[in-house]
């Protein structure tokens, strides 16, 4: 088996392919999204034995404070044959030269947390799917006086611009163990669904709430961000919002809505509750300290 970084559009093809196979029931980012996310820290690897892609990884500066991240992923056929090993090793190895002290990892079942603790670590923190069958979606009430409602596609200079005071704010109020830590350049690229609802007081935003959709599979979209500032919250915002992003799923042929939601959050957790969301899979975030000896 040999290990080789994506470079060209075809190793990130083959990539996505492993991430599929792996993970079919989520969004996998697209070539071009992927490519948008390049930097230095990154580092996508292919897993190849035999001429034939079994595995693949990601590691980069995560998301959490303090930390890098990394995603060992193998092929289903090719699994206990030490691919997952070397890969973990692999991308360890590269968050360590990084200078972390710490690397993060995502699993959602009893093997994978099982492998997780096979190289030391532990868990600490949890996620929470939800999904929501889209059908016939009533109106939302209205926002509050004074607030109006516009798509980023028809302001799109406000996302940019929200950063500093909206974006920092709401981000820092994550449920999360750890906080989050987003550039601007990752809050501008990363962050914005398609559609994006802004909730605009005064032209500046206050809330927010959109979609991704699976380019793999149309009829399926992720929840993007969804969150209102502070001093708007309990006024109905995220509701309006979020039945505005099932209202556009139903006109655009989207049959089905999933989000994940930190175990902690439990105000987002009861509001996709009431909105007709209901409990899938769990997503368990586990850590250890780096270098990985074992």
């Amino acid at each position: 088996m040999e290990l080789s970084v994506c470079t060209t559009d075809a190793d990130y093809g083959a990539w996505r392919a492993i991430r599929i196979a792996v993970v079919p029931g989520e969004r996998c980012d697209t070539v071009a999204e992927l490519r948008a996310q390049e930097s230095s820290s990154r580092l996508l690897l292919l897993a190849v034995m035999d001429g034939t892609v079994v595995g693949s990884g990601l590691a980069d500066r995560s998301e959490l404070a303090g930390g890098g991240f990394v995603d060992p992923q193998v092929h289903p056929e090719f699994r206990r044959r030490g691919v997952g090993s070397v890969l973990l090793r692999a991308l360890a190895e590269h968050c360590t030269g990084l200078g972390l002290p710490v690397v993060r990892a995502h699993v959602d079942d009893e093997e994978s947390l099982a492998f997780a603790a096979h190289f030391g670590f532990v868990e600490m923190d949890r996620e929470i799917e939800q999904v929501r069958v889209v059908g016939d979606e009533r109106p939302p009430a209205a926002p509050p006086a004074g607030v109006q409602v516009v798509t980023l596609s028809e302001r799109p200079e406000r996302w940019a611009a929200c950063f500093e005071r909206f974006g920092r704010e709401v981000l820092a109020d994550f449920a999360a163990y750890t906080p989050l830590e987003i550039s601007a350049e990752q809050w501008n690229t990363s962050w914005p669904g398609d559609p994006m609802f802004l909730a605009l007081h005064e032209g500046e935003v206050i809330g927010c709430a959109g979609l991704f959709r699976d380019t793999d599979r149309p009829e399926r979209a992720e929840n993007a961000l969804t969150a209102v500032s502070r001093e708007w919250r309990g006024r109905g915002i995220a509701s309006h919002l979020k039945r505005r992003t099932l209202q556009w799923a139903a006109a655009n042929g989207v049959g089905e809505v999933y989000t994940w939601t930190q175990a902690g959050n439990a105000p987002m957790l009861r509001l996709n509750e009431h909105l007709g969301y209901v409990t899938g899979h769990t997503s368990i975030t586990v850590s250890r300290a780096l270098p990985l000896v074992t």
